[in-house]
């Protein structure tokens, strides 16, 4: 080992016995600190004075925060002497407010009278969960995501959050970004915006760049680990991602955010709301640009956004219609810095210019560029474009008692195409033949192709929430959903001509001749049927649930037949997704739960279309049992659980990737992942806290075969090498990730907050091999806010958020492959890395008016 991996290696062992120690600390501190006085509040309905079960209990100032019991009664000790103001909330009943003085224990009743209006929360309730609930989750409230909102992409806003692994290929959180949950890559995890599924109905992943600054329109997300409760969308196979768009403010408002950043990062929102008009009608929008030059060379984004949204509130009505879009152009940064150019030598680095008959612009690229900000791609116009528009009409009724309905239509419109230079591309690749000109056979040629994509999304979501009695409730909910997506290809530029002809071409004058040729087109649709019913039944302080969903999916799409012809296919799969459950509330405001849940979910696009019906890979099939205690006192919350997680017929990334990013995958008998979580939080006095998230996880593929192309001369694939390893880590899966958030607030109006991120050694691929894996970073950021107000402005936000304060030089994410040359016994790995920017900033300016 050379020093100074000997010293790199040293540091990572330290940090994280300093995660790990002040984890104890911030979970062992707080008992040393609580004072004696207890308080019990008594939630009842003002008509008829019965006590409401369930309803939501915060000591606003404090961590304090539970749900009454059957009895109605939310029991807080531990309490230090001073003033609180206890707010009690409900469905369907107004908030109520009480400020008392403690110094002793108390008893305080609030009694709760119905609301008016029937609350944009029922438009989400089928597919949340409450803290009694027998579910692994995280709730963010609007304040929270507007605290780091300085034009980063959604994803990177999660990252304090148990098991979240955030990366960007630019390097700075814009543009394409993504997130890991418990290991879990975004095609595993389940997003839905006001219960409408988000995610690609093909790929299944969610791409947030065609939604930038969407957080500047969201009141609230929850995040559901494990296969969570049911919902509509895509099988959540590492977390559901549940999002709320804005809901009824009764004041008008306007509110302007500006922010500059490192990268020439620049972001321009604009946000006005009408307020309740006539007691009946709400109007709020937001128009929004982010721009930015990227870490790395070239990776240059431009970003559009608009949210639209209008209500009416009825006596037992509501509905709401939301339009919002999102344009994105970005330069593609997606091939990642080769592990030659990042940590190797002037020889390694020839070997792979070598290697890959890099010459002229791309070999002097190479050969000059920033090791850490290396971009392969040159030519100008190598964009991604693409354009999203989102349609929805939410639909609430609570005229019957005890129930409330809900039913909303979307329609999501997506086109785009990316763009990109080929040299020396092959016709054959193409469909052509080669073309003759004269006594000359051209075979290859430099052309220019964009690949396009036009789809159609639409569909119904509806449910139905009944709750007979304090101890029953029950819900009945499901979708129908449409998708119809384009998929084709253009030449729209060539050196030479795309086929032979009568004229002769003169190759050094003449670049007039007409190249645009499509070269592929198929058409695709899947509709994805599914209902659901859940119950719960309360008996004392214990609760039941169970949970039953029913999910058909059907899938025709171009692909291979037997025959190997591409000819239109079709598969149908049918899936019983059950849960079940059991939660205890005890009287110290704490709850326990334990829960098992089976979860399906079918292969993606490509695993479609790479393959025969007697190849195709099979569906994947997930145990999940989930255990927990959670509790919760006014300067100290917690909540820690454990996981199984269980796979058969996972499919698995190998590290191969092809020229889109996408990777082959198949079926592994048998893997699972087991952890344990806790998210803590401290305060000990009221400008003061401390946030801290730990994941520790086994991450296993009990039997892992790893194929390796044996190539000829001919760059042919003449034969495969099959290695098999045991018990092996499954791909980028850190063993451990970790969080910490330090605030203080020096004055009212000032907070302070050191943030940081710590993420084990990830591996590449499932072979468990160091050389090719990502090495373990901890990343620490710094925010400050400051905020005043004066006549005319409500408020003036200033913000500074400076990312990777020590300039921790790390990567978050990377590929690898394989192959071997015949008569060559070695293995060449090739590894490639995106690493993430060093210390930077972004500045930021709220105004509210």
């Amino acid at each position: 080992m050379q020093p100074q991996q000997a010293v790199r290696t040293l540091t990572k062992i330290i940090i994280v016995k300093k995660v790990l120690s002040l984890l104890a600390i911030a979970v062992a501190s707080p008992v040393l600190l609580w004072a004696q006085n207890s308080l019990t509040v008594k939630v009842m309905d003002e008509k008829n004075e019965k006590p409401l079960v369930g309803a939501t209990i915060s000591l606003v100032g404090s961590l304090a925060n539970g749900q009454t019991n059957h009895l109605g009664n939310s029991s807080f000790k531990n309490i230090k002497d001073g003033t609180y103001l206890i707010r009690a909330s409900y469905l369907g009943y107004r908030s109520a407010e009480r400020k008392i003085e403690i110094t002793a224990d108390e008893q305080v009743v609030l009694m709760l009278e119905s609301r008016e209006f029937v609350a944009d929360e029922v438009v989400v309730s089928a597919t949340r969960v409450n803290a009694n609930s027998a579910t692994t989750y995280k709730n963010l409230d609007k304040e929270t995501l507007a605290k780091s909102n300085l034009g980063q992409d959604l994803p990177y806003l999660l990252d304090q959050t148990p098991g979240v692994v955030t990366y960007s290929d630019a390097g700075a959180g814009v543009g394409y970004t993504g997130i890991r949950i418990r290991g879990s890559d975004p095609t595993r995890i389940n997003v839905t915006v006001n219960g409408i599924p988000y995610n690609d109905a093909e790929s299944m992943g969610s791409f947030f760049v065609n939604l930038p600054d969407f957080a500047s329109s969201v009141d609230n997300i929850q995040i559901q680990r494990g296969v969570g409760s049911s919902t509509n969308g895509a099988g959540a196979f590492g977390a559901s991602i549940n999002i709320q768009t804005n809901t009824k403010t009764d004041t008008a408002y306007a509110e302007l955010d500006n922010t500059f950043g490192s990268f020439n990062t620049w972001k321009h929102t604009v946000r006005i709301g009408t307020g309740l008009i006539n007691n009946k009608f709400t109007f709020d929008g937001r128009l929004s640009s982010i721009k930015s030059d990227g870490f790395v060379d070239r990776g240059a984004s431009d970003l559009k956004s608009f949210f639209l949204s209008g209500a009416w509130y009825g006596k037992n009505s509501l509905l709401r219609a939301n339009v919002f879009s999102g344009k994105e152009k970005t330069y593609q940064a997606w091939n990642g810095v080769p592990e030659e150019k990042l940590f190797g030598n002037a020889d390694d680095l020839e070997g792979y210019i070598s290697a890959n008959g890099l010459g002229g612009r791309d070999e002097e690229n190479i050969l000059n560029a920033n090791p850490r900000t290396y971009n392969s791609f040159l030519y100008k116009d190598q964009n991604d474009n693409y354009q999203q528009d989102h349609y929805q009409l939410l639909y609430s009724n609570n005229a019957v008692t005890n129930l409330v309905l809900n039913a909303a239509l979307h329609y999501t419109r997506g086109r785009g195409y990316y763009e990109e230079y080929k040299p020396g591309a092959s016709y054959g690749d193409y469909g052509l033949q080669p073309v003759v000109i004269g006594d000359s056979t051209l075979n290859k040629t430099d052309l220019v192709r964009e690949r396009w994509l036009s789809n159609h999304f639409y569909g119904i979501t509806y449910s139905a929430d009944y709750k007979p009695s304090d101890r029953l409730n029950f819900t009945l909910g499901g979708a129908y959903n449409e998708y119809k997506g384009d998929h084709f290809g253009d030449i729209t530029w060539s050196r030479n001509p795309l086929f032979t002809r009568q004229e002769n071409y003169n190759f050094e004058i003449d670049h007039s001749f007409d190249t645009k040729y499509r070269y592929y087109f198929n058409d695709a649709k899947k509709t994805d049927f599914n209902v659901f019913g859940k119950g719960a039944y309360k008996i004392g302080n214990a609760s039941f649930f169970a949970d039953l969903q029913y999910r058909r999916v059907a899938y025709s799409f171009l692909g291979f037949d037997r025959n190997l012809n591409n000819v239109q296919q079709n598969s149908t799969m049918n899936f019983f997704n059950p849960k079940i459950g059991l939660s205890y509330q005890f009287e110290n405001n704490s709850n326990a739960y334990i829960s098992y849940a089976i979860g399906n979910k079918e292969p993606v696009r490509d695993d479609f279309e790479n393959s025969t019906p007697d190849s195709r890979p099979k569906h994947e099939h997930m145990q999940d049992i989930e255990m927990g205690y959670r509790i919760t006192h006014a300067n100290f919350n917690a909540g820690v659980n454990a996981y199984a997680m269980l796979y058969r017929d996972q499919l698995i990334l190998t590290g191969q990737i092809n020229d889109v990013g996408a990777q082959t995958r198949m079926n592994v008998p048998d893997s699972y992942r087991m952890g344990v979580e806790a998210d803590v939080t401290w305060q000990p006095i009221s400008n003061f806290s401390w946030a801290v998230t730990a994941a520790w996880s086994r991450n296993k593929i009990k039997d892992f075969y790893e194929y390796i192309n044996i190539y000829d001369e001919n760059w042919g694939i003449a034969d495969q090498q099959v290695n098999h390893y045991s018990n092996t880590n499954i791909a980028l899966s850190p063993s451990f990730v970790g969080s910490s958030e330090i605030a203080y607030r020096p004055i009212a109006k000032a907070e302070i907050a050191f943030i940081s991120k710590y993420v084990s050694r990830q591996y590449l691929d499932n072979t468990s091999d160091t050389n090719r894996s990502l090495d373990a970073f901890f990343v620490n950021n710094l925010r400050l806010s400051y905020h005043l107000a004066f006549k005319g402005v409500k408020n003036v936000g200033l913000s500074l958020l400076v990312n990777n304060l020590f300039d921790q030089q790390y990567e978050s994410n990377g590929y690898t492959y394989s192959s071997i040359y015949q008569g060559d016994p070695a293995v060449y790995t090739n590894n490639f890395y995106f690493p993430q920017a060093g210390t930077n900033f972004l500045l930021g300016l709220n105004l509210k008016f």
